[in-house]
């Protein structure tokens, strides 16, 4: 139906008969041509003999025509208590009183409008009161919005903070507030509290509209705060289609400084790898070298004499004069843009120069080599991740429908987990439903397959950074002799493997030691200095390792020796090739040995529901949800992950081209809300399960007003927009919100 002003001045409301326009005081009056109809919203919304039958779009807001007709009949029969015309479609709730009023002579005569579940109305004797105690009813207070005084005493236009002892407002002031702020941002100005806040401003007649702050619906109100940097500022970039040029997933995306942000270069420009690479500008650098934290990596050896041992230094820009190495480049392959390759005992061949077409082809096919296999890879990477994924839906059909429910304090994740899993009834392959014990909406968490997800995310999260596990990012298994006595290392084998089948997230801090242990024993694996976590013991090692001299290595030894004999590790030292052997035996020693019986008990754990069979049958797939944490989204990953379904083909075209677009505009940066926030929406996941979802995440394009997402069904359901930006907008005020009002 379509909604258009009325030209001619001030019709009357029909259900209260005035002319006011006033938004603030009687909602928006809309006319409607076609039904020759002005009503006063709040008008609609109060009347006692109404009801909301229709949807959004139909009629005025769901209210139906005829409904509003049937009810301005109705009330014609009823005299206003208050100004005794015809027409009272109000009556106060409490029982055996018989008042009818108009809306805006009950707003005169102070009486309680309740904007919430029945839209409850309340006369001047009859409406609910704010309780004072004695010392507070008295004196005067600032009103904490408009600051003007106001009296301390019950009545109609003051009302009390119910969170705050001192805090007292003008109903005036209140009303205006929540107006502006919405659903969203009207909360108490003194201590910020929202939901203990907006009921008792509800009960006491404040009307908070569900809609979006008013200075987040101006247009392009924040539009600065959503530009990114782009300009290369290598001083020689090499760019042919300008500094300001910036095509994604290739070498020439602008990556910007990780410290300050307004500094950019093109991947090429400094032989960066990949946009995971840190980079920092030089401004930025001079600073850090200043305060001292600022430790040099090498990143390039460059040809600057005939010397195999060349100092490496840290370059803005590839100079002319010292050219720069290529990534992945050999120590004797040495790339050299403006002068032919030469021996490494010969200085560079400044006599000998190339044609620039030549120098430009060579200086970045090394970079183009680099790029396109840093994309096999990632390739790579999504092909086993899929394979994974069918190899845990094979093990998902063990599971059964008979449900065990575990009670999960998220304050304490790894007590009530270990409690819950120890349960005598406690069976892998049953159906698991998480009950937060310390959540507000405990029937949604019980029924929710995102809720399960939360759990096992928090619990991976716990082992990670428990003394189970040692290491900074790749993490081996530690001994702690009270976990080997308790039989922890056995439950978090569990845990892991129950995850992994239950569609929970991987681990994905696995060290490749480890994974190469569980996989093909201890007995076939050989540690590596990294996997050393103990600064002491890493220190020993490595002044082992590099000793110079005979001398120097006995020394070593003479200081180690109550290590080195705890170990086992003491042997003769002739010679300073004996040094290979004893940081060996170490390394064995420390990072296996010392481990095999929490390892042992690990490995049992994994071979719950078939888990540790199916990594040790496909190691490389495994290995890349085990020791990778789960890539970045994308737009192509959600392109690829929801089915779009709609009723007509037409409907489907347009609305996948509006879908596609948002998403390619989050990816880049110039939307308020995140593919993972898209994805939170829909199903309650922040990043895709190994598993993959159940039911598989669909797209339905429907007749409504804002978007929703069916947590249930992974079904995302979008609005049918005449325009992208209409879409866009309806997209980002709704997903922003939801997921706000959820954190908070």
């Amino acid at each position: 139906m379509s909604k258009n002003n009325f030209d001619v001045p001030s019709p009357f409301c029909v259900l209260c008969g005035r002319t006011d326009d006033c938004p603030e005081k009687y909602g928006e009056k809309r006319t409607y041509v076609e039904y020759d109809l002005t009503v006063h919203y709040y008008c609609l919304l109060m009347s006692s003999g109404i009801w909301q039958r229709g949807e959004e779009d139909e009629g005025v807001d769901g209210f139906l025509v005829t409904d509003i007709r049937k009810e301005v009949n109705r009330a014609a029969k009823l005299k206003c208590n208050i100004c005794r015309r015809k027409g009272a479609s109000i009556g106060c709730v409490a029982p055996k009183c018989k008042r009818s009023y108009h809306f805006p002579c009950g707003i005169q005569k102070e009486c309680i409008f309740q904007f919430m579940e029945n839209f409850r109305s309340y006369c001047w004797e009859h409406k609910p009161v704010q309780k004072f105690l004695d010392q507070e009813s008295s004196g005067t207070s600032q009103c904490t919005i408009c600051l003007d005084l106001v009296e301390q005493i019950p009545m109609y236009t003051v009302l009390k903070s119910p969170c705050c002892k001192n805090a007292w407002f003008h109903r005036e002031c209140l009303q205006y507030q929540a107006l502006s702020a919405g659903i969203f941002f009207f909360r108490c100005t003194v201590c910020n509290n929202q939901d203990k806040f907006q009921e008792e401003m509800l009960r006491m007649g404040i009307h908070i509209p569900e809609k979006d702050a008013s200075w987040e619906l101006e247009e392009n109100a924040y539009q600065d705060l959503l530009q990114s940097y782009q300009h290369c500022d290598i001083k020689r970039c090499l760019c042919k289609k300008g500094r300001d040029y910036n095509e994604p997933d290739s070498k020439w995306e602008i990556k910007r400084c990780q410290c300050c942000g307004s500094r950019g270069t093109h991947l090429a420009c400094s032989s960066m790898k990949s946009w995971e690479q840190n980079w920092e500008c030089m401004e930025c650098r001079s600073i850090f070298a200043k305060s001292g934290n600022y430790s040099k990596q090498k990143k390039r050896s460059l040809a600057t004499s005939g010397k195999t041992d060349r100092k490496a230094r840290l370059l803005e820009e590839p100079s002319p004069k010292c050219p720069r190495q290529s990534p992945g480049s050999t120590g004797s392959f040495l790339l050299q843009s403006p002068k032919i390759r030469c021996q490494n005992n010969l200085s560079p061949c400044s006599h000998l120069e190339l044609p620039a077409s030549n120098r430009m082809t060579m200086s970045l096919s090394p970079l183009m080599s680099e790029n396109r296999n840093w994309f096999q890879r990632k390739r790579h990477l999504r092909k086993q991740r899929r394979e994974v994924s069918n190899i845990l839906k094979e093990l998902k059909l063990q599971v059964n429908t008979k449900r065990t429910r575990l009670n999960i304090n998220t304050e304490n994740i790894w007590k009530s987990a270990l409690k819950g899993f120890r349960q005598c009834k406690f069976n892998p392959r049953n159906t698991i439903q998480i009950k937060f014990t310390n959540c507000k909406n405990r029937l949604k968490t019980n029924i929710s397959a995102a809720s399960k997800h939360r759990f096992f995310q928090l619990l991976m999260l716990h082992l990670q950074n428990s003394s189970l596990f040692e290491g900074s990012s790749a993490k081996n298994l530690s001994f702690d002799f009270q976990a080997v006595k308790e039989n922890l290392y056995f439950e978090a084998g569990k845990m892991i493997a129950v995850s992994l089948v239950h569609g929970g997230p991987s681990p994905g801090f696995f060290s490749k030691t480890l994974f190469n242990c569980l996989v093909y024993g201890p007995e076939n694996v050989t540690p590596a200095l990294e996997d050393v976590a103990d600064v002491d013991v890493a220190q020993t090692i490595k002044m082992i390792k590099y000793a110079k001299s005979l001398s120097s290595l006995q020394s070593t030894i003479h200081n180690s020796y109550e290590f080195l004999a705890a170990a086992g590790c003491l042997r003769p030292v002739t010679a300073l090739c004996d040094k290979n052997v004893l940081v060996n035996d170490i390394l064995i020693h420390h990072v296996i040995k010392r481990i095999i019986s929490p390892l042992e008990s690990f490995r049992q754990g994994l071979k719950t529901l078939g888990v540790l069979e199916k990594i040790q049958m496909h190691p490389e797939a495994f290995f890349s949800i085990l020791c990778h944490k789960p890539e970045s989204l994308s737009a192509e990953t959600l392109c690829d992950l929801f089915t779009i379904h709609s009723l007509s083909d037409v409907n489907k075209v347009e609305g996948a081209d509006f879908w596609i677009g948002y998403l390619q505009e989050v990816e880049s940066g110039e939307s308020v809300v995140t593919l993972e926030d898209i994805l939170l929406f829909a199903t309650g996941f922040s990043s895709i399960p190994p598993v993959g979802f159940d039911p598989e995440p669909t797209i339905k394009f429907l007749h409504r007003r804002y978007p929703v997402g069916n947590r249930l069904l992974n079904c995302l359901e979008l609005p049918l927009t005449k325009t992208y930006e209409q879409f866009k907008k309806k997209m980002e005020f709704t997903i922003r919100n939801t997921l706000r009002v959820e954190r908070e």
